[in-house]
């Protein structure tokens, strides 16, 4: 089969290499799909580029852990009913060497979720990160109808799906942007409120428009650079769930403040998230592209043979959407 692959780290042009593979064989409780549609997040750059310096010691790298496809055949212990089954898949690197961008993948059937006909394999390619990260963020700790949620970066691959869940499940939503089309992006997504970043004057925005109830969870995108801002905006107990903090990794936390207001703070990293959590998100994502409840960003497409562009192009800062390899 064809595949990219990299065996040092680099960048994309310098390391990513296209040829053939050996098509994998489905073991026990997996199932072959052959991939229409390979999800690159900025997880997938980061790796290739060497932020998991053991990665490569068992053997070279074919990226990323999103894709979609159709189930060509299943190994022992898998139902052959699934077979010609069109599936979306996560996890597809995470904790082994072979990803989603090649023409083929062996993966856990739990991780090769049914769907619908009328999706597209570029779609389905969006579900794994950045909607499993979202719902996962938005819905973590329980109902949120009828609260006030803040999306910090709600134009961004995750926080559009945030806005959406927060939405759909019955929050209002404020969301946090830089830039007019960024805050296009989140009033397309269902935001009742778009502002800027995070500072005094944004608060005093968000409070006028609340009345002077403060939010009652907030979904950050950047934790460090928007920590200490947010907790003049957040109430006492409430939850601040974090997926990231690129502008800076080891933040400091003003500890005693934060137990004072009896904060809860959630990290969320999709690999890592139990099985109920994953099951959780899976069936509320099959409901929604079933009744076409969810709003899709693809920024571009790319042919396998164009992988490092691809990469090029997730590394670049304004892009909204996804992108996606199709295989």
């Amino acid at each position: 089969m064809k595949a990219v692959w990299f065996k040092s780290f680099g960048s994309p042009k310098e390391v990513l290499e296209v040829g053939d593979w050996d098509k994998p064989t489905p073991k026990h409780g997996e199932v072959l799909v052959k991939v229409h549609a390979s999800g690159v997040n900025p997880s997938d750059t980061k790796k290739r580029a060497g932020a998991n310096p053991t990665l490569l010691d068992s053997g070279p790298v074919i990226p990323h852990s999103d894709g979609a496809g159709i189930i060509e055949a299943v190994g022992p212990g898998v139902p052959k009913t699934r077979v010609g089954e069109r599936v979306w898949i996560y996890n597809g690197q995470y904790g082994r060497l072979e990803g989603t961008c090649a023409e083929y993948i062996s993966v856990d059937s739990n991780t090769a979720v049914w769907m619908p006909d009328h999706v597209s394999f570029e779609v389905g390619a969006l579900m794994g990160i950045p909607a499993m990260t979202a719902h996962r963020c938005v819905l973590a700790d329980g109902d949120v109808s009828g609260q006030i949620i803040l999306v910090t970066g709600g134009a961004g691959r995750v926080g559009y799906y945030a806005i959406q869940w927060a939405k759909h499940f019955g929050a209002t939503v404020i969301a946090t942007a830089s830039s007019a089309k960024s805050k296009q992006a989140c009033v397309d997504a269902g935001a009742d409120l778009v502002v800027g970043h995070p500072s005094e004057s944004v608060n005093q925005e968000i409070l006028d428009f609340t009345q002077g109830r403060k939010v009652d969870r907030v979904v950050e995108g950047d934790f460090g650079a928007n920590l200490l801002p947010v907790l003049d905006i957040i109430r006492t107990s409430g939850i601040i769930a974090s997926y990231s903090s690129m502008t800076d990794m080891n933040p400091y936390i003003p500890f005693v403040r934060m137990m004072f207001m009896n904060l809860t703070i959630r990290m969320v990293l999709v690999y890592e998230l139990e099985e109920k959590d994953k099951d959780e998100a899976k069936a509320d994502i099959t409901a929604c592209l079933i009744h076409n409840q969810l709003d899709h960003r693809v920024a571009a497409t790319f042919p396998l043979e164009e992988t490092a562009q691809a990469h090029e192009m997730i590394e670049k800062v304004g892009i909204l959407g996804s992108v996606i390899i199709k295989v």
